[in-house]
Parts: C-alpha cells; structure tokens; sequence
C-alpha cells in the first residue's frame, strides 16, 4: 500500500514539473507569417492531389466577396482645394512604390487615401514603419478589407 502511495506521489510531482517546464519555453516564432513553402528549401517535392489545389480554388472563389475585418494604413485625409489633386498624386506614388493595394476615396467633404488589405495588425506595421518617414501623419485604421489573393 505504502508503494502505491510513493508512486502515486512521485507520478503526480513528475506531471507537476513537466507542466512547469512546458509553460517556460519560449515561443518559437521562426515559420511566424512565413509561407512553409519558402522555408523547406528547393530540393524537397511535394505530392499532393489536385484535389486539394480545386478545393482551395474554390474556397478562395466563393468567399472573396465576403466581408472581411482586417487593418490598412490612412496615408493621407484632407478636404481642402487641392485635396483632389494631392490624392490623386498620393494614390499614383504609391502605386508605384508597393506591392500593396492603394485605395483612394471620397466621403464628402473629405478625400482619402489608404493602403493594404492587411489581416493582422502586424503586417499593416511592417508597411506602417516603411511609410511613416515619407507621410508622418499616416495611422492605421481598422476597415472591411478585400479578400488577400
């Protein structure tokens, strides 16, 4: 009896410590926003069923017009008399200078221009950080963005 109760003991102190040691590690971020694809390198092939790219196809089809809640970056906001043409400047910069999606609106009496359709806040900082040298006044909002492609 006195066996068990030792065994019991030190199974449950074991349990105990492994649990303590698993809240400690850190977390590995290395793969954090990277496709897996890029990390396994150019002499590995990957087998898979047609099946699965149409699956994704699909899944990708059907829910681009779906609203979708993510973040882009307010580069410029303005009413005055040359709002229209410094927007029109904005938009075409940086059209030129991303890769991102530039949006440029009108909200009476207001033009804007914002860029991204960035899902997490973090990506929009990426960007944010890149922009805020050229237009100190940019911010990032919270909009329903398109569908990334």
């Amino acid at each position: 009896m006195m066996k068990r109760i030792l065994l019991i003991f030190s199974l449950l102190v074991l349990g105990a410590m492994s649990l303590r040691a698993q809240e400690t590690e850190p977390l590995d971020s290395t793969l954090l926003g990277r496709n897996i694809l890029s990390v396994i390198g150019s002499g590995v092939q990957i087998h898979q069923s047609p099946a699965i790219r149409e699956a994704m196809a699909e899944y990708i089809r059907i829910n681009a017009n779906k609203p979708l809640t993510g973040y882009r970056i307010r580069v410029f906001y303005d009413n005055g008399p040359q709002a229209r043409a410094r927007s029109e400047v904005i938009e075409k910069t940086l059209q030129q200078q991303l890769k991102a999606p530039v949006y440029r609106s009108f909200e009476s009496p207001n033009y804007k221009v914002t860029v991204g359709d960035f899902r997490t806040k973090d990506e929009a900082l990426r960007i944010y950080n890149a922009l805020k040298g050229t237009y100190p006044t940019a911010y990032i909002i919270k909009e329903t963005i398109n569908y990334p492609r």
